[in-house]
């Protein structure tokens, strides 16, 4: 009798435990049925834009001539494509800039190699030019950031849209050279990219 009376229980408690779980997965199917329609293509897109959208962007403007600008900065000049290719090449670096530490830390690690290359590192981003001069002094970052709060340097170079940000760069970079043409593109995933890495990738301008 006792052993009956353990086997029913048993039974009810599996029964309950069924119904349940049926009753959970019926909610969250209830909720999330609607949108997988649209979270499937989405994760596609993501996959798309991660596998080959990068690729591509990086080669769109490699050989044209770079568009001009001349944006304020930190130091509260203003600086011009001339000036930035004044004494040679010049690589410019679009980031997201205030939130990402990795996009500051980023400048003293390039900065001086790409110095004795010949090569004028030439930072912008986003941000109201006080906010961006707060982070920069936190890294030691004497030089300095050009500011581009209405994006119109950013959408001129390309550099919106790259994984998932509409309203700001990534980590991105293009390789001006002395006659403007734009000699290198290149897209990271990534907020920060150790010097060796990033030499390796610039030596295939």
């Amino acid at each position: 009798m006792k052993k009956n009376q353990r086997s029913n229980a048993a039974t009810r408690r599996a029964k309950q435990q069924h119904s349940a779980t049926t009753g959970v997965d019926r909610f969250q199917w209830s909720r999330v049925g609607p949108w997988l329609g649209l979270a499937i293509p989405a994760v596609l897109l993501v996959g798309v834009m991660l596998l080959g959208g990068g690729e591509i962007s990086e080669k769109s403007g490699v050989g044209a001539t770079a568009p001009d600008f001349a944006l304020p900065s930190t130091a509260q000049t203003t600086v011009t494509l001339d000036d930035a290719l004044a004494e040679g090449d010049a690589l410019l670096y679009f980031s997201m800039g205030v939130g990402c530490d990795g996009c500051f830390a980023q400048i003293p690690e390039i900065e001086e190699r790409l110095s004795e290359m010949g090569i004028n590192l030439v930072s912008v981003m986003v941000q109201p030019s006080e906010q961006v001069d707060t982070v920069a002094r936190q890294f030691g970052i004497e030089s300095p950031i050009l500011i581009d709060e209405d994006l119109t340097v950013s959408n001129a170079y390309d550099m919106l849209g790259v994984y998932g940000h509409s309203d700001r760069p990534s980590h991105s970079f293009a390789l001006v050279s002395k006659d403007r043409t734009i000699k290198w593109v290149k897209h990271y995933a990534t907020m920060f990219v150790p010097i060796d890495d990033f030499l390796s990738d610039l030596a295939t301008a």
